[in-house]
């Protein structure tokens, strides 16, 4: 018996760290895997919230390319979003970084002021953006007034809804401009002494050491708005629904009037799957172009020669 303890405790001892992440681990599976994997098996099948379920195999993914043109209309009202979003989103968080890393009296205030719109929930800014964007009493409008112009029905004006869309979720970008805060603030200051010492001005700088230096962060927050660009749901849902003529009928709302307007969850799980697929697809085109324009702090680029030459030394060891 003797011997026993010390085993019993060492064995307790090896269990205890998994029983703090258990928590962890258990939501993972019933949460996040779980349902991730049983969207997947519906998506094979006709299920509808309230009916019988039948096995139809690839018959929602046929459906959804060849026979429903709301399918093709969303995912190119989707593609725009993101074309005009995902830049604009990284120059204006880039933007401000840099002018919150300047050493300036009370600038903790004006980065808590630009960080509170992230925090604030879809519904109080879909209400804000309503009252900006309006036709009749809009601020938007008011202020173009006093400059002489006559500003359009931003909402329900077919030209200009899909551009409202993207500055309104432009707002909320408080967390990607503390991201690019942070990687400004690890580059050393070495760099740019070194810099001015060799005659480079603020922008040959901001171009020759900033921009090199913060490739990572960069490349974490394009992927991040990517994803977000894809997922867009709820300030078209609640400013425009969809409207008008179709004009920001983004695919989230595809997908989410697929499942609980029409109750076809099948078909919804599908059309969820296909997104899936896309944002990977993107996803690994933006990691596989890194190798070209991210640099990280110890690494030096090689040129296309020297890799050939790396490759040809390993193969003949």
């Amino acid at each position: 018996m003797a011997q026993l303890k010390p085993t019993r405790k060492r064995s307790w001892g090896r269990a205890v760290p998994y029983l703090f992440i258990f928590p962890w681990i258990f939501g993972f599976l019933v949460f996040t895997l779980g349902p991730l994997l049983f969207s997947l098996i519906i998506s094979f099948f006709d299920w509808p919230i309230v009916g019988e379920v039948h096995f139809i195999g690839f018959g929602n993914y046929a459906e959804m390319f060849t026979d429903d043109p709301l399918f093709w209309t969303s995912l190119g009202v989707t593609l725009k979003f993101a074309a005009l979003f995902v830049p604009l989103n990284i120059i204006v968080a880039l933007g401000l970084a840099i002018l919150l890393n300047q050493k300036t009296r009370g600038s903790a205030i004006f980065r808590t002021a630009f960080y509170i719109p992230s925090v604030i929930s879809g519904v109080a800014l879909a209400m804000i953006w309503s009252w900006v964007y309006s036709g009749d009493y809009g601020i938007l409008n008011y202020f173009l007034s006093l400059i002489g112009f006559q500003g359009p029905d931003w909402l329900n004006d077919k030209q200009w809804s899909l551009v409202a869309m993207v500055v309104a979720s432009l707002w909320g970008q408080g967390s990607m401009m503390l991201i690019f805060l942070a990687g400004l603030k690890g580059i050393p200051r070495d760099l740019y002494e070194s810099a001015s010492i060799d005659g480079a001005g603020k922008l040959r700088q901001f171009f020759s050491v900033t921009i090199p230096m913060i490739t990572p962060t960069i490349l974490f927050n394009l992927i991040t708005s990517i994803i977000a660009a894809f997922q867009q749901l709820t300030l078209a849902l609640l400013l425009t629904g969809g409207g008008p003529m179709k004009a920001t009928y983004f695919y989230a709302m595809y997908m989410y009037e697929n499942a609980f307007k029409y109750f076809k969850m099948g078909y919804s799980a599908a059309n969820a799957w296909f997104m899936f697929l896309i944002v990977l697809g993107l996803t690994f085109l933006v990691f596989k172009s890194s190798e070209a324009w991210v640099f990280y702090e110890g690494e030096m680029k090689k040129n296309p020669q020297e890799k050939l030459k790396a490759q040809g030394r390993r193969r003949s060891l």
